[in-house]
């Protein structure tokens, strides 16, 4: 493989991780606006203790999310399409845990305990759920 292939290569690799992982930012993000202005959570910096049912919804629609980017990053990538997957898994991951070391003694806008962790425990399964669906898909298409 000449240099200019493996460039190419190293380039599509990182443009499918930055794409899956711009497809499960905007989709929590859009999500989580909506939920917002239809009164399901709370308005912006009010308290989310007591919300543990919201919380449980956003904890499904991100896992689902997670999924989908981490399916997308797989479909997009040059080669190895769970490794890609788990990179971007990998990415979430740390996001979490920052996200919840952030959070952590915040007060109650931020709601309970619970919610940061189960991000940080469900990033690398909804990416590997992702890869796995991209490879059945290969699988399936593949001539028998």
């Amino acid at each position: 493989m000449s240099d200019t292939q493996q460039a190419s290569r190293v380039l599509r690799s990182i443009g499918a991780v930055l794409a899956g992982m711009f497809v499960g930012i905007a989709l929590t993000l859009g999500t989580d606006e909506l939920l917002h202005l239809t009164h399901v959570f709370p308005a912006w910096g009010d308290s989310m203790v007591g919300f543990d049912g919201p919380l449980l919804l956003a904890t499904v629609y991100r896992t689902i999310y997670g999924i989908a980017a981490s399916y997308i990053t797989a479909r997009l990538a040059p080669g190895r399409p769970m490794l890609h997957a788990m990179v971007g898994g990998a990415l979430g991951l740390l996001a979490s845990i920052v996200g919840a070391a952030a959070t952590w003694k915040k007060g109650p806008a931020f709601g309970p305990h619970w919610y940061p962790l189960a991000l940080v425990v469900l990033a690398l399964p909804s990416a590997w759920a992702g890869g796995k669906l991209r490879l059945m898909q290969m699988s399936a298409a593949q001539p028998r």
